[in-house]
């Protein structure tokens, strides 16, 4: 049987069912629901279009600016989007996982409930993004910003932070447990009862951070900074409960 009479009957099928076959149009003009899967859109200018609950699955957005726009529920998993801005853009609830998203831009982004595991984001920005719940899990993420943002029950399990950026940040009760947080900086953060378990967090700074009632069980400290930081109540490397008023080290 040709493929020209495959293709036909197929398309018959469809019509006597009253179905339409789902293909991704990348003509399509930029709207809710638009299905842009495997579309190439290096260098696209999006700024602001409404891209709530679209399907961008495996689309290459490289270089892409979509500052403000509207991409809550959208699925970017496996999206190429390298050095691309996303500055304010409404991402809640998104899906961006295994997405290769080095140098990407995410400042002051809302990104709460979206799912980024797997994820290549070295160097990626997420300055004064509002992230609460957001998925980390086995995230490459050295070298990320996450300054003054807020991450509250976030997951970082798994994922690597070598030289990444929380001054500053919310990270209440957030998980960490077997990340590498090696040189990573966490100064003024507030990861009050926050999950550090079997997490390497050799020469991380702790400066005048909040870890009260946080969990560093069997953690790598060595080296790590702990000046000014609270430490009440706090779970040591080595399973010691450190006391309400300690300070800077464990007492």
């Amino acid at each position: 049987m040709s493929k020209k009479l495959i293709c036909s009957l197929f398309l018959v099928f469809f019509n006597i069912f009253g179905i339409s076959p789902a293909f991704s149009a990348c003509e399509d003009a930029a709207g809710p629901a638009v299905n842009w899967a495997k579309c190439d859109f290096t260098g696209i200018d999006l700024k602001n279009k409404d891209l709530s609950n679209a399907v961008l699955t495996s689309a290459i957005f490289n270089n892409a600016d979509l500052s403000g726009a509207i991409l809550e529920n959208a699925d970017l998993n496996f999206a190429r989007l390298e050095n691309a801005r996303f500055d304010g853009a409404r991402m809640n609830n998104s899906r961006l996982v295994a997405v290769k998203a080095q140098g990407a831009s995410f400042k002051n982004a809302e990104l709460e409930g979206s799912r980024l595991s797997r994820s290549e984001l070295a160097n990626a920005d997420f300055t004064g993004a509002r992230a609460d719940g957001a998925n980390f899990y086995d995230a490459k993420l050295q070298s990320a910003i996450f300054t003054g943002a807020r991450l509250t029950k976030s997951t970082f399990e798994r994922s690597r932070l070598s030289r990444a950026n929380f001054n500053d940040s919310k990270l209440i009760q957030s998980v960490f447990r077997q990340a590498r947080l090696q040189e990573t900086s966490f100064n003024k953060a507030d990861l009050t009862r926050a999950v550090l378990d079997e997490a390497d967090c050799r020469d991380a700074d702790f400066t005048q951070a909040d870890l009260t009632k946080a969990s560093f069980r069997e953690a790598k400290i060595e080296e790590s900074i702990f000046t000014g930081a609270l430490l009440g109540d706090t779970t040591w490397s080595n399973y010691k409960r450190c006391r309400a008023s300690s300070v800077g080290e464990c007492q």
